[in-house]
Formats: C-alpha cells, structure tokens, sequence
C-alpha cells in the first residue's frame, strides 16, 4: 500500500512522474529514526545514502583545526542530506551530519537509487533535474557571500527558513551567514531600529 504522505514529501524532488513510476522508490526507501545529537553521516565516511528529512533538523557541523565547532548549514523538513562528497567526487565526508533534535527520515541507498533510474528512463530528467538543484543552491550560496551584506544574507535567511529562528540557538545561524553572535545581535538591532523609524 502506497504511503501518500511519503508520496508527497519525494514528489517535491522529481517531476514529470506517475504514481506508480516512483512507487519503486518508495518501496526502495526505509524509514529510519534519529535520536537527538547521533550522526546521519559521520566525518571521514563513505556512506553513501540519502535522508529526506520528514520531521526535525539536521545540523552540518565542520570541526576545524582549533578544533572549534562551525555549523556550515542547517537542514529542515522535506530537504535532504546526503554525503555529496562521496556522491560528487568519491570522496569521504568532510562533515558531520547531527540530529538537531529527534529526527525521523525515508533513507535511500543511493547506488541502489541509481540501479532504479538506470531501469527507468523517466528518472533520467529527474536525475538531472536533482543534482542542479543542488548546484543552483550551492551557488547560490556562494554568490551571497561576494554579493550580499551580512545584513540582506540574513533577511534572506528568515525569509527562506522563519521558523528556525525559534529552533536554532543564535550562533548556529550566525555560523551559517559567515558572521559572528555579536555582529548578528547587532544586524537585528539595526533592522529594529529601522522599524520603529518607518512607523
């Protein structure tokens, strides 16, 4: 029997698809459970799988060579984490990927999802469609940091992600704009102060 609400959560990543065109993935998908601070994917590893996020947070975590912790991203509801080194280039994880909070995912061997489009020539656009999708991002990322002041990178953040202000403590989100907490508390007083001014 067809799980509709996994249906719907894939179906944000594919196109031009039938129902029973992705059946074969959601057959092929687990559901799988995190516990708050475990590892979906851990430094140094060649796991080669993809989480859709279905309920909590992920936060992609950096130790440098301080040893200090940087959060590079944090990952929501219905977006996915997956080892895009390995994915990519072949190589081990540069990343920890940490539940956040308790974490409930689908999980998809990603040879094994290859194995899948290989047998179906509807995946192949799809394919395509995913991986630019993740180049569009990363880009995109990239360009606001050269194109962007730390004050517009955050207003983007709370557009695109409003509710991990009320998820994430403050230097998580300010390791994600490439800014310090005191530069963030600062940002948010600024843009206060505008408010009361324009009223």
């Amino acid at each position: 029997m067809i799980d509709f609400k996994k249906l719907k959560q894939i179906y944000q990543f594919s196109r031009d698809l039938s129902l029973k065109d992705i059946q074969e993935l959601l057959e092929a998908a687990q559901v799988k459970k995190f516990e708050k601070k475990s590892l979906l994917i851990e430094e140094g590893s060649h796991k080669n799988e993809l989480f859709l996020i279905k309920k909590g947070l992920v936060r992609c975590v950096h130790i440098n060579e301080k040893g200090d912790d940087i959060t590079f991203q944090l990952i929501p509801e219905n977006m996915i984490v997956a080892n895009f080194d390995k994915i990519l280039y072949g190589q081990q994880s540069r990343f920890n990927f940490e539940a956040f909070e308790a974490t409930h995912t689908l999980s998809l061997d990603y040879d094994h999802m290859q194995s899948i489009f290989e047998s179906n020539h509807k995946f192949e656009s799809n394919r395509k469609f995913f991986f630019q999708k993740i180049l569009r991002n990363l880009l995109s990322r990239v360009e606001s940091f050269v194109l962007f002041s730390p004050e517009q990178r955050y207003l983007n953040f709370i557009n695109d992600f409003p509710e991990l202000l009320h998820r994430v403590p403050d230097k998580h989100i300010a390791h994600v704009l490439g800014i310090t907490p005191v530069s963030l508390s600062r940002i948010r007083k600024r843009i206060a102060d505008k408010g009361k001014k324009n009223k």
